[in-house]
């Protein structure tokens, strides 16, 4: 037996595992790794069962390749040489914006997702780039960046020293944690509590998170502008606000909150007023207090709106860039995503409905549109990595029908599923316990400054290939070099620009050094390995890949600190209560306002044992709670006279799905969790075990306008008996 340590790359907790492995290299047992000083032994149960997701036999291990209906096993080479053939055939024949591309979630976990996705859309040089973030927490970013100027400028909650933590549309005792990386949330909320802290969560569901907390207020799904506007409002007019930063706006946020006050905001949200005034006054009132929101707020129809007025609370109340407040962590690595220049969104547009991008990216409610619609820039080709948007995205099954009609595709992926049944060729990346792993972007939602590096626990097998091998030679193809091309040249040029900017860079501590000199120092067994250690080098905090293999538990670096002067970007330079692009959203919301609501809107909700769609093949993670139901207020059951099956409609699709009664769900709610309905892959568990696809009631055409973001929750349904 050998014993090997690493963070575990399953959601975004970043926790410390401890794998025991035989000599055969099978991961005989998982735990939590007590000596890792940020997560300190906790694990959930995607964690323990590591080891069967990491040898699931319904994974790929070599290419494959479709000619017709039918897949076949190549070898690297000629794989590569088909993706060259497929990429070459479209951009001759269609252009550069004939082909996109799409990163999925996991791609945010792998050390080669962030490492060669930049070279790769540059080498493609087309506006067709599409992720998982328009899908997720795109509104989080428009949000920051029109605040701070800075779409990166992220605050976290600094959850172990605070003293009043509002949750809106979170669960983190299911998810672990969302865009504020905090493993073991259980016991830092029970800390809270201990030194006499309190804890509320809004939410339209009695969740684990909300049942564990000191009050809940279930709000109507989609709703929470007008709550957060009626807090800003309660703030501003009893004179609670503490502004301790140069602001910009204040006066403009007066005028606007003043439209909602409290008894508006609850005839609209269906929370008491009194309790809208109390939270207002306990956030104001608490030593230390954070508003901490996430994908409940955001994958609705004004997410951008509700984040946005989570910054502003978090600045009114004294609490933003402050100890115990909502506070921006420092990362080991240099955080070559800062611009330094004010952000901002429509550079470009979608080519046929107009939509802006945002951080380089159009809406991928949107793919579908430029997928089947002739003209020039139709897009002929795809390349997903680590991405099922048949599954994730909205209206799925016209996504679906859409990809059939492709000329060429190609799939990074482990499986052989919905999405890259269409591929004509699929590239397998490694096992979990064969790539390396450094948690370049968590590492700057942490709620405690933290770095931990995990080197492979098993060789690649004789012929295989890392991730980031067929993530260079796809940008040595895509660039125009041929299939053969040696992707080490790739590592080679982002070092090099790496090193060429630190040179350059004004008070850098090796300005004006010679490159080739810093070149020699650097170390590493792989190229992930010298590219992390030259951002470690030019991080924060100094630190170097060698220190991090010394320290194989992790290194905590300390709690958060007040930076927010070095991210700070706006034309103004001071933090904007009132950005336009963002205000000007009012009157979308006001003309929502205006339509009559509908009697029943579907939510999502997470569960412990999934991450999206990418969990659902390992049998310990199915079953028991982790099922693919529609859960109903016992109220709705009898009023719409449900059985054990329930018809679900919208405008984009119908459903059949199992009924599941629940009194923990508000009247008027009904919730169906996102990642289901698996077929026409080669994942047998999953198949078994399929669920049903929630996404074929979402509607591609209703999207947060300012961000693009695809809308998953507060969608109007009706619901009805399944007939006998």
């Amino acid at each position: 037996m050998t014993t090997a340590h690493r963070t575990c790359p399953l959601c975004q907790a970043v926790c410390g595992l401890r794998l025991t492995l035989d000599d055969a290299g099978h991961v005989t047992n998982v735990k939590g790794d007590g000596e890792d000083p940020f997560s300190k032994g906790f694990i959930c149960p995607k964690g323990a069962s590591l080891g069967r997701i990491d040898e699931d036999p319904d994974r790929l291990r070599r290419p494959m390749v479709r000619t017709g209906e039918q897949w076949r096993e190549v070898s690297w080479d000629e794989a590569f040489a088909e993706v060259e053939r497929g990429f070459t055939g479209v951009t001759e024949a269609h252009g550069r914006d004939a082909v996109a591309v799409f990163f999925g979630n996991p791609t945010y976990h792998t050390m080669a997702g962030f490492l060669y996705r930049m070279p790769l859309i540059q080498s493609l040089n087309t506006r067709n780039v599409y992720s998982s973030g328009t899908l997720d927490h795109m509104p989080k970013h428009v949000a920051v960046g029109h605040v701070y100027g800075d779409p990166f400028a992220i605050s976290v909650p600094d959850l172990d020293r605070t003293d009043y933590l509002l949750i809106i549309g979170a669960n983190p005792l299911e998810s672990n944690g969302s865009l504020a990386a905090a493993p073991d949330y259980p016991r830092r909320l029970k800390e809270l509590r201990a030194r006499g802290g309190k804890f509320v969560v809004v939410d339209p569901r009695r969740t684990r998170t909300a049942a564990f907390a000191d009050d809940h207020l279930a709000i109507r799904p989609g709703t929470d502008p007008c709550l957060l506007l009626a807090i800003v409002d309660t703030l501003l007019t009893e004179d609670l606000a503490t502004v301790t930063l140069d602001v910009n706006g204040l006066g403009e946020l007066r005028e606007l909150a003043a439209e909602f006050p409290a008894p508006v905001a609850e005839r609209i949200c269906g929370v008491p007023a009194e309790d809208i005034v109390r939270i207002a006054r306990e956030l104001a009132a608490a030593p230390t207090a954070v508003v901490y929101a996430r994908i409940g707020a955001s994958t609705v129809e004004f997410g951008t709106l509700a984040h946005w007025l989570v910054e502003v609370i978090n600045v009114l109340t004294g609490n933003l860039d402050s100890t115990g407040g909502a506070m921006f962590a420092r990362p080991a690595t240099l955080e070559v995503y800062r611009t330094g220049q004010p952000f901002r969104t429509g550079n470009f547009h979608s080519r046929v409905r107009g939509l802006p991008e945002a951080l380089g990216e159009l809406p991928a409610a949107t793919l579908a549109d430029e997928i089947e619609t002739p003209g020039e820039g139709q897009i002929r080709a795809l390349i997903t990595l680590a991405a099922n948007p048949v599954l994730a995205a909205p209206n799925g099954p016209r996504l679906d029908r859409a990809l059939e009609d492709l000329d060429f595709m190609v799939c990074v992926d482990p499986y052989l599923n919905e999405t890259t049944k269409h591929a004509n060729v699929i590239l397998p990346p490694p096992r979990i316990t064969q790539m390396p792993h450094y948690d370049f972007l968590l590492s700057m939602v942490t709620v405690r400054n933290y770095a931990r590096y995990s080197p492979p626990v098993l060789p690649l097998d004789p012929g295989q290939r890392s991730e980031a091998e067929i993530m260079g030679r796809l940008t040595l193809i895509a660039a125009g070099a041929g299939a053969a091309a040696d992707p080490a040249g790739v590592d080679e040029m982002i070092i090099g620009q790496l090193l060429e900017g630190a040179v350059q860079m004004p008070g850098s501590p090796v300005a004006g050094m010679d490159p080739a000199v810093l070149r020699a120092t650097l170390e590493g067994d792989s190229g992930p390995e010298l590219l992390l250690d030259v951002l470690l080098k030019f991080g924060g905090h100094g630190l170097s890949l060698a220190e991090l293999k010394a320290n194989p538990h992790g290194i905590d670096l300390g709690p958060l600190e007040p930076r927010l002067k070095e991210i700070l970007c706006t034309a103004s330079g001071r933090v904007e209560l009132a950005p336009p692009a963002i205000v000007d959203d009012l009157a979308r919301l006001r003309a929502h306002l205006a339509a009559p609501a509908p009697e029943v809107v579907l939510v999502g909700r997470r569960q412990l044992r999934s991450s999206n769609s990418w969990l659902h093949n390992v049998e310990s993670l199915v079953g028991g709670s982790n099922r693919c139901t529609l859960r109903v207020n016992p109220a709705d059951v009898a009023k719409f006279g449900l059985g054990d099956r329930a018809v679900v409609r919208s405008a984009r699709g119908e459903l059949v799905v199992d009924v599941e009664t629940d009194d923990a769900i508000r009247p008027g709610v009904v919730s169906l969790p996102h990642g289901w309905g698996h077929a026409g892959g080669r994942q047998r568990v999953a198949v078994a075990t399929s669920g049903v696809n929630a996404n074929a009631l979402t509607d591609e055409f209703v999207v947060d306008v300012p961000s693009g973001n695809a809308v998953f929750n507060g969608i109007p349904v009706t619901v009805s008996p399944y007939p006998a």
